[in-house]
């Protein structure tokens, strides 16, 4: 009996026509199967109906016709947002759109509307659509929290490239901390950002003035997404990236924001209670200013830092990432004299804290109030705060100005209260502070960090004072 290959030759070359149909099913059968054939994108709009999306925001119009998602502009609400179902951290995403050449309008990637933000307002990186004379569009926006991270002027190239009254091809790729985005084919973003790893995607539809004729129009359709094998399609950007890691963007620096720790090395800080920073107890690793676990003995690492500048009144931002157990804090109006040679040095502290697995998450004067975010001791912070898992950055906002204070965590206002008020003066009054005259109370102090025997890192530490404030004018 003949072996199968030498009996399939013999079928070819006799032209057996079974054989031949035969072959042929078996061909397209394998080609419809084989995973090597199948292309690797998937549509995120199936071109019938908004199935997988939902809106949030504002009660702008969404509807499908021809094939396309339609927005359309309605008076007196805020902006409105088409998102999807689905959570989505790094993929590759196309997409055609043509607007009203009168309006704004944007792609959201990575965002997201939780409770605890500003009353679940939309919120992450925006792709811009701009077809107004300024002409940004493809330049990246950070909606609802930190402005433009890419703004587009001075790029020509890209600018010209965007076509009006006709379709548009965008495509955007989020990458681990890499966002890059063409338009028409042209480079127009590039951005190396960590704030947010994964949320949703949105079609945006702007907001209109009272002077504006609502019922204008965006269009898009051929929205599709690639999210597996994406180092082979990832395509390499020729534009020079924009890094925020201990950087000013453009819009915080018009702003009057000022970094107070330039993420590489110890000037402008020194030992709460030396003249110079310490030996040992902190490092700068990869842009990070860490303080080392000294296993919970303070007086075993390098102390507290402060600044050897002193604030009246500011604005001060700071992300920080703790590790299990861990406890450390940001002071501020600190009087480096006072308490001199024992325990740490003396100021408010915003309390940094591991509230699942520290004691102190059920210590203080009030039951609470030494949680993160709270005012040490003194004032428990919102316990609807947002905050992120061990092991993930967080980002502590202070704001002092004519002796109102408020903490903030991750974008949401956790507490106030007035310095020097009767109800501060009685909460100092119970607490452990009241052995120090005038607590709290300082026109200006040091910022301070703290050393608590625990590994906690600090990075893009920043400050707006009104010296600094005259572009807010």
């Amino acid at each position: 009996m003949k072996n199968i290959p030498t009996l399939l030759l013999d079928l070819i070359k006799k032209n057996n026509p079974v054989f031949i149909v035969f072959c042929v099913l078996l061909i397209v059968s394998c080609k419809e199967e084989s995973p090597n054939d199948m292309t690797p994108w998937r549509p995120l709009f199936n071109g019938k109906d908004l199935n997988g999306w939902n809106q949030k925001g504002g009660s702008a119009t969404y509807n499908v016709k021809d094939g396309m998602v339609v927005g359309s502009t309605v008076a007196d609400t805020p902006n409105s947002f088409l998102t999807t179902d689905t959570i989505y951290g790094d993929f590759i995403l196309e997409l055609d759109f043509k607007v009203d050449s009168t309006m704004n309008s944007g792609i959201q990637i990575r965002s997201n509307s939780i409770p605890g933000y500003q009353n679940g307002r939309v919120h992450g990186y925006q792709i811009e659509i701009d077809p107004s004379e300024r002409s940004w569009s493809g330049g990246i926006y950070d909606e609802a929290r930190r402005g433009w991270l890419v703004p587009m002027e001075g790029r020509e190239v890209a600018q010209k490239a965007f076509k009006q009254n006709e379709w548009n091809h965008y495509r955007i790729e989020a990458i681990g901390d890499t966002i890059k985005t063409w338009i028409n084919e042209i480079p127009a973003a590039h951005l190396v950002d960590d704030k947010t790893h994964e949320g949703f995607i949105a079609l945006q539809v702007h907001s209109i003035g009272e002077d504006e004729t609502p019922g204008k129009e965006i269009m898009w359709k051929n929205i599709k997404i690639l999210t597996d094998s994406l180092s082979k399609y990832s395509t390499v950007s020729p534009i020079p990236p924009i890094i925020t890691k201990n950087q000013l963007t453009d819009q915080e620096a018009k702003s009057g924001w000022e970094l107070l720790w330039d993420g590489k090395s110890t000037e402008g800080w020194r030992g709460a209670k030396l003249e110079k920073f310490p030996e040992n107890g902190w490092v700068i690793e990869d842009g990070n200013l860490i303080v080392l676990a000294s296993e919970g003995e303070e007086s075993a690492g390098g102390g507290d830092i402060v600044t050897e500048e002193v604030y009246g009144d500011f604005e001060l931002q700071v992300d920080f990432k703790i590790t299990k157990g861990a406890n450390s804090g940001i002071k501020y109006y600190v009087d480096t004299e006072l308490n001199k040679g024992e325990g740490s040095a003396i100021g408010l502290e915003y309390q940094i804290l591991d509230d699942d697995n520290h004691p102190d998450a059920k210590l203080g004067n009030h039951e609470g109030s030494r949680t993160v975010a709270s005012l040490y001791d003194l004032i428990k912070a919102d316990p609807k705060k947002p905050i992120n898992p061990i092991g993930e950055w967080n980002t502590a906002h202070i704001v002092s100005k004519n002796n109102h204070v408020e903490h903030w965590l991750n974008g949401m206002k956790v507490l106030e209260f007035e310095r020097g008020s009767d109800d501060f003066k009685k909460l100092v009054s119970e607490s452990k502070y009241k052995v120090w005259p005038n607590f709290g109370l300082l026109e200006k102090g040091n910022i301070l960090l703290q050393d608590h025997g625990n590994r906690v890192a600090f990075r893009n530490i920043k400050i707006k004072t009104p010296k600094t404030n005259q572009n807010d004018k």
